[in-house]
């Protein structure tokens, strides 16, 4: 008992290397926020181009969508900060961001193309009727709507990018396993530090998963009235 309380405090408490771990927690939820809203812009884009009767832009989302989908996370992360960015002074949770929000992007744009669909084409026969045009009958009457169904599916990609930017190690420790990389580096010691961010990612994610379905009883109570 006594080696397992030394261990715990070699991990957390010496040199207040808490902080390490709470500091890491923190960009790996200021990544995961910025990305997923990111994500969110670059695939209500998609899922527009997607869906228009544009040739050239169908073909563009669709490649984007099939390439990103279809390659490793990290390999993406690897490229955006070795290649693209390889000359540029940049931070590397910026590059993160960038990485994961492309990548969340592609997921998006299917999840919103699937809320725009999910929407009644009586609705948008109304707002052509109101006299709207095509992308004014869009964004005023199918958007709202359609982001009020893909909320549930938006709340779980961000759960999958909390989990996702553990992979940010390979280009920095800035995050709860780069802390966790820095304890084990002087104690030795490679359970502690991994059985505690082990805890910390489920408890952040059990909390914001009861978040959203609280979030999703109220849209089911609204949805009846």
């Amino acid at each position: 008992m006594s080696d397992l309380m030394n261990r715990i405090t070699a991990t957390f408490i010496t040199d207040n290397r808490w902080e390490w771990f709470l500091r890491g927690l923190g960009f790996t939820l200021l990544i995961s926020l910025f990305a997923v809203l990111l994500g969110l812009a670059i695939g209500i884009l998609m899922a527009l181009m997607r869906l228009s009767k544009n040739k050239i832009l169908k073909f563009i989302s669709g490649v984007y969508i099939d390439i990103i989908r279809g390659t490793p996370t990290m390999v993406q992360l690897l490229i955006i900060y070795f290649i693209i960015f390889a000359q540029v002074n940049i931070e590397p949770w910026i590059v993160g961001t960038i990485a994961f929000g492309i990548n969340s992007g592609a997921y998006m744009a299917e999840i919103v193309r699937g809320g725009i669909l999910s929407v009644s084409h009586g609705q948008t026969e109304a707002g052509r009727s109101l006299g709207m045009t095509q992308s004014q009958t869009m964004m005023s009457i199918i958007m709202p709507q359609a982001m009020k169904n893909i909320i549930p599916a938006l709340g779980n990609e961000f759960i999958v990018l909390i989990k996702e930017t553990a992979v940010i190690g390979m280009i920095s420790n800035i995050d709860l396993v780069g802390a966790a990389k820095k304890v084990q580096s002087l104690t030795y010691d490679y359970l502690i530090p991994l059985l505690s961010i082990a805890v910390i990612y489920y408890v952040v994610i059990k909390i914001l998963t009861i978040g959203l379905q609280k979030i999703e009883n109220r849209l089911r109570k609204s949805d009846k009235r």
